[in-house]
């Protein structure tokens, strides 16, 4: 028998995220893991440009604070497009919850970030989540 990585939903994303180290290992890990990182940046109005661009994204992880506003403000125009989003952040996530699908908080082991994607591809297949690291937090309202 072969054993092969599983066939996902999501294979394009989108990183948003303005601390430097933090982006380059996310990027680095999930393209290690197969995952083609269409664009990383810290900047609000260069997510939205890839978020509405022809080519879409299938899932955006967002870091909640920006160099040039809020990760919010990709979140709604992510939601906009009907593309999912997870916030990746360390900041309180308050009135964020009907935006995104969840919330992995940093600090967070890579694995986690794995487990947490598998986790959104579940939802959008309309199926419960075999796993949860407990650095996520899945919101209700999407959760149901």
């Amino acid at each position: 028998m072969v054993f092969g990585r599983k066939k996902r939903r999501i294979t394009r994303l989108l990183i948003v995220e303005d601390e430097p180290l933090v982006a380059f290992d996310a990027e680095h890990f999930l393209t290690e893991e197969g995952f083609l990182v269409v664009a990383t940046t810290d900047s609000v109005g260069e997510a939205i440009g890839h978020i509405i661009a022809p080519d879409k994204v299938d899932l955006v992880l967002i870091d909640l604070g920006l160099a040039d506003g809020t990760g919010a403000d990709v979140a709604h125009a992510a939601r906009a497009e009907g593309i999912p989003a997870l916030f990746v952040t360390g900041r309180p996530i308050e009135e964020v919850e009907a935006i995104a699908l969840g919330c992995l908080s940093k600090p967070y082991a890579q694995r986690d970030l794995l487990v947490a994607i598998d986790a959104i591809e579940a939802l959008i297949a309309g199926k419960s989540p075999r796993r949860l690291p407990s650095s996520l937090h899945l919101f209700q309202s999407t959760a149901q």
